[in-house]
């Protein structure tokens, strides 16, 4: 039996996360599920039919450590269509397993002990702990509230010398909130002064509402030569459960990225990959993915504006933020787990992301079946 002090725990404060709590919580009480972000509907027909048609092309063994060629060729002409910018389908794009594994795969390969890394809160929870396993110090900075927009006076004044990168989430995960053209230059500005790393999440990329646009890292050239990008065809595509991805950096990142990349996972999985990228031969595949989320955020918030829930309807991704100050004063952990327990409906308590700080809101996933939405409101209503 191994001795005891030979087991020491890199992560000693790490639990199981909200979303798995909450979403365990759900199950045992039979609530209707609108706190992990996962689609309840099925994903496309043709998009399976794929799926099934390459593995019975026998394609079925290893894929290339990058990926397969034509699928990043397919992110390159994607990136290309969208934003205007090139990058190298050899030598600048990798395939990953989910966005995640991305994340994880540029800091890893860029942050060393003692390196500074900024991120901003509430941030999605796997940033931390990966900055942290690579020896590094997150240095968190809250949004501002209630509009969720970054103080860049106070990036400048947290930039020490010992900052190696800062993590952008847009769209944001969980207010929805977009950086603005004059976000991006701000940091375009403190990178370039301060040459540092940007790793920008962009999961949410294609979930864009009310005419606005999603400005990528990689439409800023100074921003682009300095940036690992990550994206998700699992959200795009309503396929979760592939865990598929990408990274997209400059050679010199790329390079470091792939290093890393081929130890944790060598490669993606090579079936779903060829389906993906035949699927990406019809652009409205991805173009169309905003039309068709408005208008289930716009059923969800129709259905309970006569609530006691306040709201401003989220600029993008498949979430929507409740403020619920006016149903009960209870902290969010608290009236969230309620709310699942007594009402039988899940969400997120965006607390735990925030330092302590409580806004008293939610977080519910509309990326459900209208009549789930329906349901989800009639609950919202009767409080």
């Amino acid at each position: 039996m191994i001795a005891k002090n030979q087991i020491r725990s890199k992560l000693p404060e790490a639990s199981p996360s909200i979303f798995a709590q909450m979403t365990q919580l759900a199950h045992q009480h039979d609530a209707l599920n609108l706190s992990q972000g996962f689609p309840s509907f099925p994903a496309s027909q043709e998009l399976k039919e794929l799926a099934s048609q390459a593995i019975i092309d026998n394609n079925n063994q290893y894929a290339p450590m990058m990926g397969v060629p034509v699928l990043r060729v397919a992110i390159s002409q994607m990136f290309e269509e969208q934003h205007k910018a090139f990058y190298h389908p050899q030598e600048e794009i990798c395939v990953t397993a989910g966005a995640t594994q991305g994340i994880f795969t540029a800091i890893q390969a860029t942050i060393f002990k003692g390196d500074e890394m900024i991120i901003f809160t509430p941030a999605y929870d796997c940033y931390e702990p990966a900055i942290k396993i690579a020896g590094g110090i997150p240095v968190k900075i809250p949004m501002q509230l209630p509009e969720f927009t970054i103080d860049w006076e106070q990036v400048r004044s947290s930039v020490s010398t010992k900052t190696k990168m800062i993590l952008i989430n847009s769209p944001h995960n969980p207010s929805g909130k977009l950086l603005t053209h004059k976000d991006m230059l701000e940091l375009e500005n403190i990178a370039v002064q301060n040459d540092l790393i940007v790793l920008s999440d962009e999961v949410y990329e294609h979930m864009i509402f009310d005419g606005r646009e999603h400005l990528s890292a990689s439409r800023y050239p100074a921003l682009k030569e300095r940036s690992f990008i990550t994206g998700s065809f699992g959200k795009t595509f309503h396929v979760t459960g592939w865990k598929t991805g990408f990274c997209l950096a400059p050679q010199p990142l790329m390079k470091e990225f792939l290093k890393i990349h081929q130890q944790v996972v060598f490669c993606v999985n090579n079936p779903m990959q060829q389906a993906v990228a035949t699927y990406l031969q019809s652009p409205k595949h991805y173009q169309e993915l905003g039309k068709f989320y408005q208008r289930k955020r716009d059923l969800f918030l129709n259905l309970i504006k006569n609530s006691k829930f306040k709201f401003k309807p989220t600029e993008s991704t498949y979430f929507q933020l409740l403020d619920y100050s006016a149903v009960t004063d209870d902290g969010d952990i608290a009236f969230a787990k309620a709310l699942t327990i007594d009402h039988k409906l899940a969400s997120i308590p965006i607390s735990v992301f925030m330092e302590g700080r409580d806004p008293k809101m939610l977080r519910f996933c509309f990326a459900k079946e209208d009549e789930e939405l329906v349901a989800a409101a009639k609950i919202l209503n009767e409080l």
